[in-house]
């Protein structure tokens, strides 16, 4: 994390931690299902896979970029432009996700590149209010 403030609200809740002072890096919050073990992100009540009931899952902070895009185009909810979006292979699950990837460092982003999930005030939230948002960023 950084030294920034980070007593805002998050942009949404139940998608990832926010330890207290510092002590543990932000994970990521999905579902698993017990019945076939799949895992999701964001969380959702059932299994897309057979439909069981899932469970809170953590799915770690840490990954490898699989592909990624910086976009040059005015960005939406306030973030800063250019902004940077990617793929990411989670290393505690299978999933790949599609996540924020850190403004300030979108030069760097590179396929296989290792990254971990990061957080701090960037942009705005659905009511237009700053916000807490995760991202992933340069793992070093």
């Amino acid at each position: 994390m950084n030294s920034e403030p980070l007593n805002l609200p998050p942009f949404a809740q139940g998608v990832f931690t926010l330890p207290p002072n510092d002590q543990s890096p932000p994970r990521l919050l999905g579902s698993k299902c017990s019945s076939c073990n799949e895992c999701f992100f964001p969380p959702t009540a059932y299994c897309r896979k057979c439909l069981e009931p899932t469970a809170e899952a953590d799915l770690g902070s840490e990954g490898v970029l699989y592909s990624c895009t910086v976009i040059r185009t005015k960005a939406p909810l306030g973030l800063p432009t250019p902004y940077a979006v990617g793929y990411v292979d989670l290393a505690v699950s299978s999933l790949r996700i599609f996540f924020l990837l850190d403004p300030d460092e979108i030069e760097t982003f590179k396929p296989g590149l290792a990254v971990r999930l990061a957080v701090k005030p960037l942009g705005v939230d659905q009511q237009g209010s700053p916000c807490l948002r995760p991202f992933f960023t340069p793992k070093g």
